[in-house]
Protein backbone atom coordinates (compact mmCIF):
# COMPACT_ATOMS: atom_id res chain seq x y z
CA UNK A 1 0.00 0.00 0.00
CA UNK A 2 1.53 3.03 -1.19
CA UNK A 3 1.51 6.33 1.24
CA UNK A 4 -0.95 8.12 -0.68
CA UNK A 5 -3.69 5.49 -0.25
CA UNK A 6 -2.63 4.97 3.53
CA UNK A 7 -2.83 9.24 3.95
CA UNK A 8 -5.93 8.81 2.21
CA UNK A 9 -8.08 5.81 4.24
CA UNK A 10 -6.30 7.22 7.28
CA UNK A 11 -8.57 10.68 6.24
CA UNK A 12 -11.51 9.10 6.19
CA UNK A 13 -11.27 7.29 9.30
CA UNK A 14 -10.48 10.62 10.46
CA UNK A 15 -13.64 12.10 9.39
CA UNK A 16 -15.81 9.09 10.54
CA UNK A 17 -14.76 9.36 13.70
CA UNK A 18 -15.02 13.12 14.34
CA UNK A 19 -18.81 12.80 13.17
CA UNK A 20 -18.69 9.93 15.80
CA UNK A 21 -17.33 11.46 18.75
CA UNK A 22 -18.61 14.72 18.18
CA UNK A 23 -21.96 14.40 20.14
CA UNK A 24 -20.16 13.03 23.46
CA UNK A 25 -20.13 15.49 26.35
CA UNK A 26 -22.17 18.04 24.76
CA UNK A 27 -24.50 19.55 27.30
CA UNK A 28 -27.23 22.24 26.57
CA UNK A 29 -28.35 25.52 28.30
CA UNK A 30 -30.86 23.51 30.62
CA UNK A 31 -28.55 20.91 31.38
CA UNK A 32 -25.32 23.51 32.67
CA UNK A 33 -27.99 26.18 34.49
CA UNK A 34 -26.88 29.14 31.74
CA UNK A 35 -28.96 31.56 30.30
CA UNK A 36 -30.38 31.26 26.40
CA UNK A 37 -29.16 34.27 24.31
CA UNK A 38 -31.38 35.87 22.02
CA UNK A 39 -32.25 33.64 19.04
CA UNK A 40 -30.15 30.43 20.38
CA UNK A 41 -31.71 27.47 19.92
CA UNK A 42 -32.55 25.23 22.85
CA UNK A 43 -30.25 22.17 21.45
CA UNK A 44 -27.71 24.66 20.78
CA UNK A 45 -24.34 23.28 22.75
CA UNK A 46 -23.27 25.65 25.68
CA UNK A 47 -19.77 23.98 26.22
CA UNK A 48 -18.33 22.72 22.69
CA UNK A 49 -14.67 22.28 22.94
CA UNK A 50 -13.04 21.52 19.53
CA UNK A 51 -9.65 21.03 20.94
CA UNK A 52 -11.30 17.70 23.49
CA UNK A 53 -13.15 16.33 19.41
CA UNK A 54 -10.08 16.24 17.61
CA UNK A 55 -8.02 15.03 20.11
CA UNK A 56 -11.08 11.97 20.67
CA UNK A 57 -11.07 11.82 16.84
CA UNK A 58 -7.49 11.31 16.58
CA UNK A 59 -7.45 8.64 18.85
CA UNK A 60 -10.21 6.44 17.70
CA UNK A 61 -9.27 6.87 14.11
CA UNK A 62 -5.99 5.94 15.01
CA UNK A 63 -7.02 2.58 16.60
CA UNK A 64 -9.42 1.92 13.99
CA UNK A 65 -7.11 2.70 11.07
CA UNK A 66 -4.08 0.30 12.93
CA UNK A 67 -6.74 -2.70 13.40
CA UNK A 68 -7.41 -2.17 9.26
CA UNK A 69 -3.74 -2.13 8.45
CA UNK A 70 -3.06 -5.15 10.50
CA UNK A 71 -6.05 -6.64 8.62
CA UNK A 72 -4.58 -5.85 5.30
CA UNK A 73 -1.26 -6.97 6.07
CA UNK A 74 -2.36 -10.37 8.36
CA UNK A 75 -5.16 -10.94 6.20
CA UNK A 76 -7.67 -12.00 8.45
CA UNK A 77 -10.53 -11.24 7.36
CA UNK A 78 -10.71 -11.31 2.90
CA UNK A 79 -13.08 -12.45 0.11
CA UNK A 80 -11.55 -15.76 -0.04
CA UNK A 81 -12.07 -16.77 3.33
CA UNK A 82 -15.95 -15.92 3.26
CA UNK A 83 -16.88 -17.09 -0.47
CA UNK A 84 -15.56 -20.28 0.67
CA UNK A 85 -17.55 -21.11 4.01
CA UNK A 86 -19.84 -23.44 2.65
Amino acid sequence: MNWYAIFAIYILFWTISAFIVLPFGIRTPDETGEQLLKGQADSAPSNFRPGIVVFRATVLSAVLFGLYYANYVEGWVTLERWTHIG
